[in-house]
Parts: structure tokens; sequence; C-alpha cells
């Protein structure tokens, strides 16, 4: 009854927040109600609100609400890439983030979207999010895109893409990850030096370890920085059998390193497993 009015105004923030109309309805996903203010010709659906700068578009993809955010999008006036201002989080990020394959494909679709824009706070970016989620669907989008940069480390501990994937276990991830020619599969964390491949090591996860060892510029060999532990220190450790006869499948591989903690080398754990098991 009220936008049927012509008198009335779409677009009024209240004082406090600076929270319109549409923002209501995107933040709390009344896809009617935005449908309906959407229709109005002066309705501005860029508007954020005056405390964080949150965008209508930002809560539609934040919250999941892929139908919400698809009217937004057929607006020729919206901005997809505006984030908020106080995280510099924009909506693919969350869209990354949450898992929210639907909408990340719908914003992907747009020539004007930025694939890349990380947070403010710790720069994290989208892909980024979807290697340490697990979001294998989101992670495919992402990297088909050619302006995408599948090396960008946070800003806080220097995890890459390609590390979180490793870490999780998520074979599918790394696979897309490792058939980039410009990934760099060596890249440790800035914190720890751990390096993909010695985080495959310590899990375990002996499919994703053969994808890395197929690559010829990578570096079996790098230890971390705190305790001085190899990935083959790891297999042995572990237990990883499959994985210690990859390792030990390169001519490069250095068997015997040990831990600067305690002096033990990988046959040490070797023969300390077979002790403990017989």
């Amino acid at each position: 009854m009220l936008l049927e009015r012509e008198d009335i105004n779409p677009n009024t923030p209240d004082t406090e927040y600076g929270q319109t109309p549409l923002w209501w309805a995107a933040w709390g996903g009344y896809e009617g109600i935005a449908k309906l203010l959407l229709e109005r010709d002066d309705v501005n659906p860029n508007t954020p609100d005056t405390e964080y700068g949150q965008t209508p578009f930002w809560w539609a993809a934040r919250g999941g609400y892929e139908g919400i955010t698809k009217l937004l999008l057929e607006r020729g006036d919206i901005n997809p890439n505006t984030p908020d201002t106080e995280y510099g989080q924009t909506p693919l990020w969350w869209a990354a983030r949450s898992g929210y394959e639907g909408i990340t494909k719908l914003l992907l679709e747009r020539e004007d979207i930025n694939p890349n824009t990380p947070d403010i706070k710790y720069g994290q970016t989208p892909l980024w999010w979807a290697a340490r989620g697990g979001h294998e669907g989101i992670a495919k989008l992402l990297l088909e895109r050619e302006d995408i940069n599948p090396n960008t480390p946070d800003i806080k501990y220097g995890q890459t893409p390609l590390w979180w994937a490793a870490r999780g276990g998520y074979e599918g991830i790394t696979k897309l990850l490792l058939e980039r020619e410009d990934i760099n599969p060596n890249t440790p964390d800035i914190k720890y030096g751990q390096t993909p491949l010695w985080w495959v090591a310590r899990g375990g996860y002996e499919g994703i370890a053969k994808l890395l060892l197929e690559r010829e510029d990578i570096n079996p060999n790098t230890a971390d920085t705190e305790y001085g532990q190899t990935p083959f220190w790891w297999a042995a450790r572990g237990g990883y059998e499959g994985i210690a006869k990859l390792l030990l499948e390169r001519g490069d591989v250095s068997p015997d390193t040990a831990d600067t903690l305690h002096g033990r080398t990988p046959l040490w754990w070797a023969a300390q497993r077979w002790y403990e098991e017989n």
C-alpha cells in the first residue's frame, strides 16, 4: 500500500544507524519486500548504513539470500564490490567464506567483479576462504577466472590457499590449484615455516602428497622453522608408509634429518613405532 503512493520516499534511512527499508529487507531475507522496493525506479540499491558501511547487497550475500542477490544484480546501478567499512569484507568474500556457491556463481558472472579483494584486517581473499573451508565448487568457479591470483596469503600468518587446501586434506581443491602454472607449491606460513607438503605429511594425506610430489618445482626437504621437522620426518613419525615411499622415491630427499627439538631422526621414529606395535 505504501509503495503504491507517489509521495512515498523508499530510501529514507533511520537517523541512528542509517538503515533504509531495502537494507532491512536484505538483512532479514525478505525477498517479497525487496522485490516490491526494487520495482521502484527511484530506489537506491547501494545505500549503506552509517555504522559499518554495509549495503543491502552486502547483507544479501552475507545471509545467503540468493533470490535477493539476483534481484539486486538485475539492477544496472548496483555496485557488487562494495565492502563494509569496518573489515573491508566484500559480498564475494562472504559468499566464499560461507560456502554459498549459487551466489558466488552469480557474482562471478559479472565482468565488473573483483575476485581478489581481501579483507583489510587479515588480508584473506575469497579464494583463501574457499580453500580453508573446503568449498571445492566455489574454488573451481574462482579459479576459472583469468584474473584470479591463486597465491595470495593472508597478512597475519602468510598462509596461502594451497597451504589451507593441503592442511585441510582437500584433495579436489589441491588438484585445482596445482593445475595452475602460476601456483607456488612451496610457500610456507610465516609463523612456523610449515609448507603445504609438510602438512600433507603430518596429516597422512597420501593422495595430496602424490599430487605435490609430481611437481618438478617441489622442495620435499623443507623443515619447519620451529622444530626443524621435515615432511619425511612426519611421514615416519605418523607411520604413513605410502607417503614415506613417495618421498624416498625422489632422489633429492634427505632420509636422516633429525628435528632440532630432541634430535630424533625418521629412523628413530620408525623404530619407536615398531617397538610400540610389537
